[in-house]
C-alpha cells in the first residue's frame, strides 16, 4: 500500500514491514542524513514530535540512544543499536524501546532493521525492511502508527533534503 508517497509493505507470514521511498538526493546526502545526530534530529519524528539525541556513536557495535519529544513535552525513548555497516550502501540495527539510560522495556517489541541505499536516476532509493521476533510483535507496532509515522518522518527528509545544503558537504 502506500502512504503518501511512501510504498509500505506488511508481510505478516515473515513477520516483516517493508518501506520504499525515493529522494531527489545523491546517494551521499540521503546517507548522511540517516547517520548523522543533526541530521536526523531534524527529520526523523513526525510533527509535531521532534527526536532528541542523547548520543550517537554511528559504528558496528555503536548506538544511537535519542527521544521522541512531544508536544506537550512527554518523551518516548529509543535505542538503535548498530551491527553492520557499509558506507553509503546498507547497515543494521535493532531498535528498542527503552528509558533513558538505555535500559529495555519488554513490554515493547524489538525491531531489526535493514536499510539498503540504491542509487537511482533521479536520487537514492532507500529500502527498509524491519523484521520483528513475532506476529503480536509486528501487529503491536502497526497499532502504534508506524505506517503512518513512518511516511510523515520521510515527508521531513525531503523537505531536510531540499532545504538543507550542509548534507553535500559530505
Amino acid at each position: 500500500m502506500m502512504v503518501g508517497k511512501t510504498n509500505y509493505e506488511v508481510n505478516k507470514d515473515k513477520k516483516a514491514i517493508n518501506i520504499i521511498r525515493e529522494f531527489k538526493a545523491p546517494v551521499e546526502e540521503v546517507w548522511k542524513a540517516w547517520t548523522t545526530s543533526d541530521a536526523l534530529e531534524q527529520w526523523w519524528a513526525p510533527k509535531p514530535w521532534k527526536a532528541q539525541t542523547e548520543k550517537m556513536d554511528f559504528r558496528e557495535g555503536g548506538c544511537w540512544l535519542y527521544c521522541m519529544v512531544g508536544p506537550e513535552g512527554e518523551k518516548s525513548w529509543v535505542g538503535f543499536d548498530y551491527k553492520n555497516i557499509d558506507p553509503n550502501k546498507r547497515f543494521t540495527a535493532r531498535d528498542y524501546f527503552c528509558d533513558e539510560n538505555g535500559n529495555r522495556h519488554a513490554e515493547f517489541p524489538n525491531m531489526n532493521w535493514t536499510t539498503n541505499f540504491i542509487p537511482t536516476a533521479t536520487g537514492t532509493r532507500v529500502e527498509v525492511r524491519v523484521e520483528f521476533d513475532s506476529e503480536a510483535d509486528l501487529e503491536k507496532i502497526i497499532e502504534l502508527g508506524f505506517a503512518e509515522g513512518t511516511a510523515m518522518a520521510y515527508d521531513n527528509l525531503d523537505e531536510l533534503i531540499a532545504s538543507a545544503p550542509d548534507l553535500k558537504n559530505t
